[in-house]
């Protein structure tokens, strides 16, 4: 058998292309190809198929689609069923996508070993494998998600094959080539380089001269920005007139000494490796699944044989469902992979608003050894230099409580060598995700577990003497890891207290946000920070829900309390269920979603008092 998805996805037998009608069916098949045998979630296909609106039949539509798939596929793979998804065992089939990280590590390998006829072969041929955009019969939300790194990938092997052409004295051929790229690419940087280099090899200084002030302005008018370290560092070398040195495509780093950074070319001294993670996690408990799936996505890209595709893994959940610290946990397990360092920033402050950008990137530039005399005044510069500085290190950037897409944005690193963990609220971060883990509610022996690790050396005792007050506990803390690890630090602070009096301090609902702090872990805090910035009347629309009795409603029910029509109800459930203040619990027998108030929310909800009038047709509860 062979699969191809760097093009239109195709299963072949013997040659000939199997009959696999609809993107969907081609959109299962790529995603079971694309994560290598690792089992692939009913929720994550369900993204890849529908997006963020998924049929109620998600799951049988699912189970349709593979059982398809495996009618065409018959022995030539194994499509197996393994909670919570599907996995596919291609055996000895050839896959286009592993024979072109093959050929890529080999041919990039062989540059670094100036092996420079082998490096270009070895690229040459890994290009030739793609036969248009990835993905290209699959749905947009698969190719929204999966394709832009393919294509950087991609874009990333092209200059390193002309590197090694260049490197062999072809600058006379390439130059035709690399002035077509650099049309059908104004933006990119490094092909503007080269072909700057590629000209003045070939005793064309005007024209490598004319070739940088075409892309300076070109970045002036579409960005805003000036050229970058890579473009400013070749263009002083052609002024210089003299031999054009290592590649500052791809050889030293050269860009981060324009501004006397330590380490980089033409300064001594190795460069700093940023530590900025907070402490390690102790009694991590029960998130051992999104733990593994962290770690798996990213282990190995910060390896120097990366796959040459930028990773972002992005962390979404309720206020206090362990999104930090699953992240902080996460960062400490990769930081032999990311040996040059790792960057850290809270983006979120505890009044609710968020940190500018502009002042974490200044952060961030001290602690990668930019002396604050050379940090630039303005965040384009900054980012410039803040990529710059990235792009030949491997450092795993944590971005915790991301409110926005925008926020993140200046913040990523470019490149493939350093990747990024971010954490957030709302699918608003996810954009460019290449993997999307969402936490729940713990379950109920991981919410004990959890309570016991953290209660002492005789916690788990403890928990075992009491296990009704345990039980009770848990559920008063709506199994919330940030509750929950409250509640065993103040059970560790008092080793011979029972569970039961900790309880009855819990169990006045006027009482329990005020019991449920310890120091810098403070629930009501955690919720006020997602309540402050909804728009007012998402706030109202909370207020109302506390009216309903129960904790579960679908929008038929809420639309009584809310006052106005149930399609109406529903877009205020939605808004609130993006904010990660109420959740979705499953489809009602009636076929409408069924939405869960959390019993802290609902708690701290009725502590809000309206200090203005609200306007809308949703009343201010």
């Amino acid at each position: 058998m062979e699969f191809r998805i760097l093009g239109p996805v195709e299963a072949r037998r013997d040659g000939v292309v199997l009959p696999l009608a609809g993107a969907k069916i081609h959109t299962v098949l790529a995603a079971l190809l694309l994560a290598k045998g690792r089992v692939v979630s009913d929720s994550r296909l369900s993204e890849f198929l529908w997006g963020w609106s998924p049929p109620t039949t998600m799951n049988a539509q699912i189970y349709t689609y593979i059982s398809r798939l495996r009618k065409q596929l018959g022995d030539g793979a194994n499509i197996a069923r393994c909670q919570p998804g599907y996995s596919l065992d291609a055996g000895t089939s050839w896959i286009d996508s592993v024979e072109y990280d093959r050929l890529d590590r080999l041919g990039r390998d062989a540059l670094e070993g100036r092996h420079f006829d082998k490096a270009s072969t070895l690229l040459t041929a890994a290009l030739e494998l793609w036969r248009g955009t990835p993905f290209a019969s699959t749905t947009e939300y698969l190719c929204e998600a999966e394709a832009p790194q393919w294509e950087e990938a991609w874009a990333t092997t092209l200059v390193c094959r002309i590197e090694a052409d260049l490197a062999r004295g072809r600058h006379g051929e390439l130059v035709p080539e690399l002035t077509r790229l650099v049309a059908e690419h104004p933006l990119n940087e490094r092909l503007r380089a080269q072909l700057m280099t590629a000209l003045y090899r070939s005793s064309r200084q005007g024209d490598a001269l004319a070739v940088y002030r075409q892309g300076r302005a070109v970045l002036r008018e579409e960005l805003g920005i000036d050229p970058g370290p890579v473009l400013r560092e070749v263009h002083r070398q052609v002024l210089d007139g003299g031999e054009l040195g290592e590649s500052p495509v791809t050889g030293a780093r050269g860009p981060a000494g324009a501004y006397g950074v330590p380490g980089a070319r033409g300064t001594g001294g190795p460069a700093p490796a940023p530590a900025m993670l907070p402490p390690d996690v102790t009694h991590f408990t029960g998130r051992a699944l999104p733990l593994a799936e962290v770690v798996y996505e990213l282990r190995g890209t910060g390896q120097a044989r990366h796959t040459g595709r930028q990773h972002r893994v992005v962390i979404t959940g309720m206020p206090g469902a362990g999104k930090s610290a699953l992240a902080v946990r996460a960062a400490h397990l990769l930081r032999e992979q990311f040996s040059d360092g790792q960057l850290y920033a809270d983006l979120g402050l505890p009044d609710g608003s968020r940190r500018d950008p502009h002042d974490v990137l200044r952060d961030f530039l001290r602690a990668l050894g930019v002396p604050a005399h050379a940090v630039p005044g303005s965040e384009a510069e900054r980012v410039q230099l803040y990529r710059g500085l990235l792009t030949d290190r491997r450092v795993l950037v944590v971005l915790d409580d991301v409110a926005d897409a925008a926020q993140a944005a200046p913040l990523l690193p470019a490149g493939t060598r350093s990747q990024a963990i971010l954490t957030g609220r709302t699918h608003a971060v996810v954009d460019g995700a290449s993997r999307l883990i969402r936490l729940h509610p713990l379950g109920t022996d991981e919410a004990l577990a959890l309570l016991a690790s953290g209660a002492g050396p005789s916690g788990a005792e403890r928990v075992a003497a009491e296990p009704a007050a345990a039980a009770s506990l848990v559920e008063l803390c709506d199994r919330s890891p940030l509750a929950l690890r409250v509640c065993a630090l103040r059970l560790a602070e008092e080793p011979r207290a029972r569970l039961a009096a900790l309880l009855s301090r819990l169990l006045p609902a006027e009482r329990r946000l005020d019991e449920l702090r310890h120091g810098a872990l403070d629930v009501r805090a955690s919720l006020r920070a997602c309540y402050v910035p909804l728009p007012g009347k998402s706030r109202a629309a909370l207020r109302a829900l506390t009216l309903i009795r129960g904790n579960e409603f679908s929008a038929a029910g809420a639309a009584g309390v809310l006052r106005c029509g149930e399609r109406e109800a529903e877009a205020a459930l939605e808004a609130l269920a993006d904010a990660r203040l109420i959740e979705v619990t499953g489809v009602g027998v009636d076929q409408r979603l069924v939405y869960r108030l959390p019993s802290l929310v609902r708690l701290f909800t009725r502590e809000q008092k309206a200090t203005v009038r609200e306007g809308g047709r949703v009343p201010q509860g």
